[in-house]
């Protein structure tokens, strides 16, 4: 088959699929009376979006971009799949097939499981496939698991058509945020992306931090961190950002591996970024049953923290190794960089009116996309041509295809676990573990996200932990966009954490060196994401839940817990100086690793401490630890280390 087939049927597809959805979120059908159910329009979005994976990605696609017989086949097996659930919409619904399907829908669910696991596979690798196959399973060995996972089994058949035809499983939850309000988002952020805006971030961000020290980090830092605000996609970013900024910090004398770990963690940290972020917020708002404008305003405070946490971390490794920023002769000024970017500001503007408004998210999306495309082609140089118009159309469709695909398999984690009813029990029980002390079911879910965020997506690992661990958080005192939160961020470091790292892969194809070097040094620079979410757990002021006086103490002693942890991890102090790499400096930046987690602290109740005096502890032993690193030659960096590169 051609290369010309696969771009127009991809093309074709996508159009009909964003004028459905279009069709879906404004109801323009029903002035002639035809409105689909929630349910139907799952399963159309699956009939449009799902059987193009096999194309997008082809079974050989390490050597062609060509689609073989054996990609079309199981583009066509999806379709008509995903055509018999749209046909039977109405008996699927009304006559619980979840319970007693009839044979030929046992057969076509059995189909789809299957091709379901394949795409997965395509999209994401064996661990992802390999976890949501092992927990799709589970229902029909329960019987036989240990202790709180015993459970009564179901037959094949049974499990099959619960998977496919049960409000639970692949048609769940993370599949109607997809439809509520995933897709606007996503078009949205693709929009800008085929209209310039990556140029104009990094334009923006080289005017406003190209001349500081390590100038070309920050501005990576600045941008990927803007990009993937509004993109979602941490691999995408990378590849657009970076393709400009690991070049930049090279140059300026940054080495390759800490580049692309400089890189990897910002677009990382974008996806927790307000005001689009990821696909998992919004899966989040409807786990808490909340508008999406709640999650991003709570999920603000954190974000900026891991920001000003990495910014910290970039301008102390330039600072110990005397490294300066870009000449000003070389940057855009802001002036100019606004001037050809200006319209992406009014559009931000618009959007986040409008969801502050209360305005259906999906609907201010598009809108928000449609005033984009309207400036867009008022502006010569940034107007798209009618091949432009149609790249963009099936660069979207190719986007939300990958995105169902995802969708469809981390449905599965939820059914299988759904089908057996264990969920309460499983809960029940993690409770019962942690007795008096929830501290260490807390502990127990940042390891458990951080296993499970190895070998799956953030999307699922996040769905796991949502179903199975979050009940029993928030039944132990924890807030629940608290936890929701917390989990949220434990599950991104799958992004940057070996072996799955998978933006660290993508910044490896630009930055020329091993994935697994730049792994470790980008687990070291998003540290500071470990310890964020256990201060906005332990302390909800800083998720917004509280008083102005309590938000606005949390804020301040949060960030200067921040700074010290940033500066102990990178071995150098603002306003201070390198320190010492001998027994006595790795004590100094113990001490102010310590002084960090005091002030993010909200106080020891069992020993009657306060938060200010947590505070005020942490705040004099930065100050001591400054004097000391000025004044006491012991804890100095020799003049060598501070300025070699």
């Amino acid at each position: 088959m051609s290369l010309a087939l696969k771009r127009w049927t991809i093309l074709l597809f996508s159009l009909a699929g964003l004028l459905l959805t279009v069709n879906q979120t404004f109801l323009f059908s029903r002035a002639i009376g035809v409105v689909m159910n929630g349910q139907t329009f799952l399963y159309v979005l699956t009939l449009v979006f799902f059987p193009l994976i096999f194309l997008i990605v082809p079974f050989k696609r390490a050597t062609t971009a060509v689609p073989g017989w054996i990609d079309w086949l199981l583009f066509a097996l999806s379709l008509g799949g995903s055509a018999f659930l749209v046909a039977y919409a109405k008996d699927i619904v009304f006559s619980s097939w979840q319970f007693i399907a009839p044979l030929d829908a046992q057969i076509v669910a059995a189909l789809l499981w299957v091709l379901i696991l394949e795409a997965a596979r395509r999209t994401n690798g064996w661990p992802l496939t390999i976890v949501v196959l092992f927990v799709s399973l589970y229902p029909m060995f329960a019987d036989k698991m240990p202790g709180p996972l015993n459970s009564m089994s179901l037959p094949p058949a049974e499990v099959a058509a619960y998977h496919l035809y049960s409000f639970e499983s692949v048609f769940g939850i993370p599949m109607r945020a997809f439809a509520d309000l995933v897709v606007g988002f996503i078009v949205f952020g693709l929009a800008l992306q085929f209209t310039g805006a990556a140029k104009f971030f990094n334009d923006v961000a080289f005017a406003l931090m190209g001349t500081v020290r390590g100038g070309a980090a920050h501005v990576a830092v600045v941008s990927s961190g803007l990009q993937a605000s509004i993109s979602g996609s941490v691999i995408s970013n990378v590849m657009t950002s970076g393709s400009v900024s690991i070049p930049a910090m090279k140059r300026t004398g940054f080495s390759a591996s800490y580049a692309g770990g400089i890189e990897a963690v910002a677009s990382t940290g974008g996806v927790l970024t307000p005001p689009v972020m990821g696909t998992t917020a919004f899966i989040m708002a409807t786990f808490l049953a909340v508008p999406y404008v709640e999650v991003a305003m709570a999920a603000a405070i954190p974000a900026a923290l891991f920001y000003f946490g990495l910014m910290l971390q970039v301008d102390a490794y330039a600072a110990r190794r005397g490294l300066r920023g870009v000449p000003r002769s070389q940057l855009p000024t802001l002036m100019s960089a606004l001037k050809g970017g200006w319209h992406y500001l009014i559009v931000f503007v618009v959007l986040i009116t409008m969801l502050a408004q209360g305005m259906n998210e999906s609907r201010a999306a598009f809108y928000a996309t449609g005033l984009l495309l309207v400036v867009n082609q008022i502006r010569p140089e940034n107007r798209l041509s009618i091949a432009g118009v149609r790249d963009m159309i099936a660069g979207i469709g190719c986007g939300l295809s990958e995105i169902i695909a995802v969708i469809l398999a981390i449905g599965m984690i939820a059914g299988g676990l759904a089908a057996t009813g264990i969920l309460s029990t499983l809960s029940t029980e993690l409770v019962f573990l942690a007795g008096d002390a929830p501290i260490m079911l807390l502990i127990m879910g940042a390891l458990t996200s951080f296993v499970l965020g190895m070998g799956m997506t953030v999307s699922a690992c996040y769905i796991f932990l949502a179903i199975v661990m979050v009940p029993a958080l928030v039944k132990v005192g924890f807030e629940p966009i608290a936890v929701h939160l917390f989990v949220m961020y434990w599950g991104m470091l799958s992004f940057i954490t070996p072996p799955v790292a998978i933006a660290t892969y993508a910044a490896a194809a630009i930055a020329k060196v091993s994935a697994i070097k730049i792994g470790f040094h980008a687990m070291r620079l998003a540290s500071v994401m470990y310890f964020v979410p256990f201060f906005f757990v332990l302390n909800p002021a800083l998720v917004l839940q509280g008083t102005p006086l309590q938000i606005g103490v949390a804020v301040a002693t949060a960030a200067c817990g921040v700074a010290a942890i940033s500066w102990s991890l990178q071995g150098y102090m603002l306003g201070s100086g390198a320190i010492s790499d001998t027994i006595w400096g790795v004590l100094l930046r113990g001490g102010l690793l310590f002084a960090g987690l005091a002030l993010a602290s909200p106080g020891i109740k069992a020993l009657g401490i306060t938060q200010l005096e947590c505070a005020a502890f942490g705040l004099a032993l930065i100050v001591l630890s400054g004097l000391a690193i000025r004044f006491v030659p012991i804890f100095q960096a020799p003049e060598t280390t501070a300025a070699g590169a």
